[in-house]
């Protein structure tokens, strides 16, 4: 392993050299960790839904406040990437395959639930809304990250042509793929992330029509999240009050398969 005295050295020991003084309270470190892992991991797998929910009741408050912040940053264009990595389920149905040969023609995004106005959007109705354009920064749950420029129509808007009601307190994402355990893609979110400057319904991907790849024909950004949060090949979009009766209850198909926290923010 490259400099691994040196990067021990500044981690453990405060020097910058490239003597042996870190490496063994390195090996301390590795072995305190490795022996909580082994004592933990038959609890954690056992216990799974217990833990998600002991994590949200300790910290569940600190990522609304985190979800509060409205995100602005953005970058360059020479800051994208030349590759963006795709993950997910594909969508693997006879309705998506007609949808994509016809270039999602007949294609309509569904806008229901808890709001005034329920409404159906094609893509041209999308398109001729006012355009965002952002480049931002994509943070997945694995690890990796990417950049990329995003154009659609902004949340903000699509809120003021359905007028959610005041007992909407949630959106929930559904997807036109199914999720990699079988049964419907969904993601929840608060309904003021919809709020936020950046979260968009993204149909352009760096000046060009979102790959089938990457989420076409819309794919949700929402700027503050994690990756997983933000739904491809959206479906429809519904304002409920609750999650609780949705899936598994836990605000997502990740959050109900996965045990991920439905408050993901970055």
């Amino acid at each position: 392993v490259t400099g691994i005295r040196q990067n021990t050295n500044h981690v453990f020991a405060g020097v910058n050299n490239a003597s042996w003084t870190g490496f063994p309270f390195f090996l301390v470190a590795m072995a305190i960790l490795v022996a909580a892992w082994l004592v933990a991991s038959p609890f954690t797998i056992r216990y799974a839904r217990l833990i998600q929910r002991i994590g949200a009741f300790t910290i569940g408050w600190l990522m609304g406040l985190a979800e509060g912040w409205d995100p602005r940053s953005q970058l360059e264009k020479k800051d994208i990437s030349p590759y963006f990595w795709p993950n997910g389920t594909m969508p693997d149905s006879k309705e998506f395959d007609r949808l994509v040969a016809e270039n999602f023609a007949s294609y309509r995004l569904r806008v229901g639930g808890l709001v005034e106005r329920p409404r159906e959007f094609s893509l041209a109705d999308l398109k001729a809304m006012p355009k965002q354009e952002q480049i931002t920064t994509h943070f997945c749950i694995q690890g990796w990250s990417g950049v990329a420029e995003w154009g659609g129509v902004s949340m903000r808007d699509i809120l003021d042509r359905v007028k959610p009601t005041p007992e909407a307190r949630y959106a929930v994402f559904y997807s036109l793929a199914d999720g990699a355990d079988g049964g419907r893609y969904y993601d929840v979110h608060k309904i003021e992330n919809m709020c936020h400057e950046l979260t968009i319904l993204a149909y352009d991907m760096n000046g060009a029509p979102v790959s089938v790849l990457h989420g076409a024909p819309l794919r949700l950004r929402c700027e503050n999240e994690l990756g997983f949060k933000m739904v491809k090949w959206v479906a429809a979009i519904e304002f409920v009050a609750d999650f609780a009766d949705l899936g598994a209850g836990q605000g997502g198909y990740n959050e109900d398969h996965e045990f991920y926290g439905y408050r993901m923010p970055i």
